[in-house]
Parts: structure tokens; C-alpha cells; sequence
């Protein structure tokens, strides 16, 4: 499954765009918009992104994790060399001492992601600013040429941004069509 962006630039370009790829058997649960008229969007009865595309808690929290997992080790490594509580700490100890601290870290990392825009859709945070409205739509290998096709020929208007191989994994590159 892929992820095809597409920058709208009205909202009435936008829901014509929704409807015609709902003609097209493109489900709400792949369409999502961004943009920063919420408002419009609900009252066009537009599916809205949600916090896991606009958000970048899930890629942060990663990172979190990874870093708490090495800190966990080297705490534990520690822990091993100067037998802080006298006593020598069992196998499982050490190990609670690194899934503490990798909890720890994704904690954190997810904390910081909350705070920060998702890097993909960052990429498109001056159209967005300015107005746009960035269309992601998720499909089937077998349906993209379908909505090319259709993008092309109904909505000459709409700007294929980025092709991404799936949005959902915080660390795949983002192919940008446009510069």
C-alpha cells in the first residue's frame, strides 16, 4: 500500500476531489485531508487526518526507545560492574533495569513527538499555511494508475506532491514529486 499526496488548493476543489474518489471505490479509511481548516473540513463532512499523520509521537517515540534501550544498557552493564546494593542483582534485575529505561526513553520520545509536526507533513507546512489542502490517499498497488488517471483528467488543479511506500512507517523516505 502506498500513500499519494496531493496538494488541493480550495476547499471546494478539495471536497470534488473527495467525492470523486469515493466514485471511484476510495473508502473515507484511506482519505484524509490536512489542512489547517479544520472547521471547513468538518462542515464539508471531509475525513480529517488524524494524530498519527499530523503528529510525530510515533517516529520520536522510536527513537526514544532506542536510545532508552542503549542507556538501559549501559545501566545495567553498570550496575553489573559496581554491585550497587551489595548483593549480586539476579539475571531478570538487569534486565527490568533495561525494559525500564527503554520505557522510559519512548515515554519521553513520544512526549517530544507530541510537540513536533510530523516529519512528512512538513515538508508541505508552507502550502498548508498558505491555504492548501494536502490530500493523502492510501492505496492498492492496483488502484494507483486508477487514480492518477482520474486526478489527471478531473482535477488538473490538484498537485501530485509525494508518493511515499507507506505512510505509517515514521523512518521510509518520502519520494517528493515537486520541489
Amino acid at each position: 500500500m502506498k500513500c499519494i499526496y496531493y496538494l488541493s488548493p480550495t476547499l471546494k476543489s478539495t471536497q470534488h476531489i473527495s467525492d470523486d474518489l469515493h466514485g471511484i471505490g476510495i473508502d473515507d479509511w484511506f482519505l484524509h485531508i490536512h489542512s489547517k481548516d479544520e472547521s471547513g473540513l468538518v462542515k464539508e463532512h471531509l475525513h480529517s487526518s488524524n494524530y498519527l499523520e499530523t503528529l510525530d509521537f510515533i517516529r520520536e517515540g522510536f527513537i526514544g526507545a532506542g536510545l532508552g534501550f542503549i542507556a538501559g544498557l549501559c545501566l545495567a552493564g553498570l550496575a553489573s560492574i559496581t554491585d550497587p546494593f551489595g548483593t549480586p542483582i539476579p539475571l531478570i534485575g538487569y534486565a527490568a533495569i533495561v525494559f525500564l529505561v527503554t520505557c522510559f526513553g519512548a515515554w519521553v520520545g513520544g512526549l517530544a513527538g507530541v510537540a513536533n509536526e510530523n516529519k512528512k507533513i512538513a515538508h508541505f507546512h508552507g502550502d498548508i499555511v498558505s491555504g492548501k489542502y494536502l490530500v493523502l490517499i492510501y492505496a492498492k498497488e492496483n488502484q494507483i494508475s486508477n487514480i492518477q488517471q482520474m486526478m489527471k483528467n478531473k482535477h488538473p488543479e490538484a498537485i501530485l506532491s509525494a508518493v511515499d511506500a507507506h505512510f505509517l512507517n515514521p523512518f521510509a523516505n518520502l519520494q517528493l514529486v515537486r520541489s
